[in-house]
């Protein structure tokens, strides 16, 4: 059997960014606390928790003042910034530079929405609580409308102006679904769609947005994928669920204690691969399990017969 580990798959540039940004500050033995898990991961969580990292909630960080507070890549809306300088609170930022980047494109659109008559809308489309989601509605007062699907629209006036944006880990095929039902209310209700009316940006994040079609060449070439990720992944379960279109022979799994080794009887070819938040060593860890497997039943089975 044939194990192949998917060399495309792993952190992304934020995450690696972030995670080293907190080992190297535990390498100097120093308290350092994170605002939320660091990467949607339990393992690569547990991991960095072994080395010091503390996780905490909004909740407790009104009692860390003096304290080093590490902000993960998925970014803070500013009254967290405000609430840390209030406090004396030292922040490590490692905001992902394409979610900073959108943190702002996002206030200059909101700024400009404000200035209109009608006042514009700032629509996000995103996951409800998410962690970059929140960053991204605190950059509007919080006075942005999050959609998740386009069943989500009654809750934008399609009488005022409309600027979208879009969560950096969705998937393409859906902003663009979203786009043209948002077009299609438009010009239900007035005819057309008029100058400025509505701007879509696509802010999907590169690295997600081509990793779909690398997935694709990487399933068809495997007889099962299985896919790593946290559960609360939002871009591993929009990939995983890619995947599994592709290939239906998909399993998802978040460790090696989820694997049923009945899923390998009869094939040639194991892939493995994973979200922008699944670490390497979890996927490499998930290969060694499988390639011992059989080893482990040739043993287990000597002793029986002897």
């Amino acid at each position: 059997m044939q194990i192949k580990i998917d060399d495309k798959a792993g952190f992304c540039f934020g995450v690696v960014k972030a995670i080293g940004t907190a080992e190297e500050h535990l390498s100097h033995n120093e308290t350092l606390y994170c605002l939320g898990d660091i990467v949607h991961n339990n393992a690569e969580v547990h991991r960095l928790n072994q080395k010091g990292l503390q996780v905490i909630d909004h909740q407790q960080l009104k009692n860390l003042g003096g304290k080093k507070v590490l902000i993960r890549a998925h970014g803070e809306p500013p009254s967290t910034y405000r609430q840390a300088e209030e406090l004396g609170i030292e922040l490590i930022d490692a905001t992902c530079p394409i979610v900073l980047a959108l943190q702002q494109r996002i206030r200059k659109g909101y700024d400009e929405m404000q200035a209109l008559s009608p006042v514009g809308q700032v629509v996000i489309f995103g996951k409800p609580g998410h962690a970059e989601v929140i960053g991204l509605c605190g950059q509007t007062d919080n006075s942005a409308i999050v959609v998740s699907t386009p069943d989500d629209l009654e809750g934008i006036d399609f009488d005022r102006p409309i600027r979208l944006y879009s969560q950096t880990t969705k998937s393409k095929e859906d902003f663009s679904l979203l786009i043209k039902n948002i077009e299609s209310r438009i010009e239900q209700r007035h005819g057309c769609i008029g100058e400025g009316q509505f701007v879509a940006y696509n802010t999907i994040c590169n690295r997600v947005a081509n990793r779909a079609l690398e997935l694709e060449a990487f399933a068809r070439s495997v007889d099962i994928v299985l896919f790593v990720s946290g559960k609360g992944s939002s871009n591993g379960h929009y990939l995983y669920e890619y995947c599994k279109h592709v290939q239906p022979n998909t399993h998802l799994i978040s460790d090696v204690e989820e694997l049923d080794y009945s899923w390998f009887d009869h094939l040639e070819r194991v892939g493995i691969t994973g979200a922008t938040s699944t670490p390497r060593w979890l996927m490499e860890a998930v290969a060694k399990a499988i390639d011992n497997y059989p080893k482990e039943c040739a043993e287990h089975q000597e002793l029986v017969n002897l």
